[in-house]
């Protein structure tokens, strides 16, 4: 019944295969709206599992699914929604090994992602591939959306990469997680990124093809800006080979003085390791699960002498931040303090337990 739209553009969404990677604040609108239009199949990939911070934007999830991976969890409820539509779950970190075959699967890549590691290898990937890359974003009250690897009016193709041509450093990138994000941003950003797969697919309308739109919530804004072709100083993978053995953590800046919360679980029981706490004093989460020392970011220069030179240190605090500065901190101080930081800090350790 929708003019421009009909049965011609119901049945190219029908034969259409989507990758949607991260089943989050973006993934879950967008995942939402195109399997109620009837896409026919919709891949899902995310690694993660469902916290109760996760619901003020995550909206399909409820508490009866705390604990439970996210992408299983959306799938289920996505079959639900529309049987006659495919999803498949993959919980799985996207990595290397298996971009590549993923997206050249697909009809086009959702990225609806939370860090630039993935962005950079989900970006070269749909690159290397000739696939169609929707970039998202969200932070606090601001958004943005647009779409890469796309000819628009004969203009030159241009990718993520031209929009960051280097990834910021990684201490100065504040997760939702940290800086908070209104629930309402990551709805309506999403929304557009599976509008925009929609008119992909279906050939309607205007793409954001080389453009990225931004919204700003507390004024109510928005405004769309071009991305032009740019120099491309940095090193990238530009073919299969290269994109195999590229280190996206080492690029993005994510350091070897990091510990996974992994590695650290099994290192809990070593005598050796010394164990502190830099968030200020009674920040939550309260950590029972192995014995510390708190020493609070805002007094560590002057406190460094508690520290031992002979065994090995584990900074944390919320999300890893902060433990990365703290260490580079001590470093200066102390050129033979053995030191990490724990990777996600106390959330994804707990998270992750």
């Amino acid at each position: 019944m929708l003019s421009g739209f009909g049965e011609e553009a119901q049945r190219k969404l029908q034969q259409a295969t989507v990758l949607l990677v991260g089943a989050g604040g973006l993934g879950c609108p967008a995942l939402q709206y195109l399997v109620a239009a009837g896409t026919g199949t919709v891949v899902v990939v995310d690694f993660d599992t469902i916290d109760i911070s996760n619901l003020q934007r995550q909206v399909i999830y409820n508490t009866n699914d705390l604990g439970k991976p996210k992408a299983e969890t959306a799938a289920i409820k996505m079959r639900a929604l529309n049987p006659e539509v495919t999803v498949v779950s993959l919980h799985q970190k996207l990595s290397n090994s298996n971009a590549l075959g993923l997206v050249r699967n697909a009809d086009l890549v959702l990225d609806c992602s939370d860090n630039f590691a993935t962005r950079y290898l989900l970006s070269d990937a749909c690159s290397i591939c000739a696939k169609p890359y929707l970039y998202g974003a969200v932070l606090r009250y601001e958004g943005q959306a647009g779409v890469f690897n796309v000819r628009a009016n004969n203009k030159t193709v241009v990718t993520y990469r031209h929009l960051f041509p280097t990834p910021p450093d990684p201490l100065t990138v504040l997760s939702c997680n940290e800086a908070g994000v209104l629930g309402t941003v990551a709805g309506i950003i999403g929304t557009i990124q599976g509008t925009e797969a929609i008119k992909l697919i279906t050939g309607i309308g205007q793409t954001l093809a080389g453009r990225v739109l931004n919204y700003n919530a507390l004024q109510n804004a928005f405004y769309t800006f071009e991305v032009n072709e740019s120099p491309q100083k940095e090193n990238y993978p530009k073919n299969e080979s290269e994109f195999l053995t590229f280190d996206y953590d080492w690029y993005c800046g994510y350091s070897a003085d990091e510990i996974s919360a992994e590695e650290f679980r099994l290192r809990l029981t070593d005598p050796e390791l010394f164990i502190v706490d830099v968030r200020e004093k009674n920040e939550l989460p309260l950590v029972n699960e192995f014995k510390h020392i708190n020493l609070p970011m805002s007094e560590l220069e002057k406190n460094a002498v508690q520290l031992p030179v002979n065994r090995q240190i584990v900074l944390f605090c919320n999300s890893g931040q902060r433990s990365m500065k703290a260490l580079k901190l001590l470093k200066q101080k102390n050129a033979s303090f053995r030191l990490q930081s724990l990777r996600g800090g106390i959330t994804g350790f707990l998270k992750h337990g």
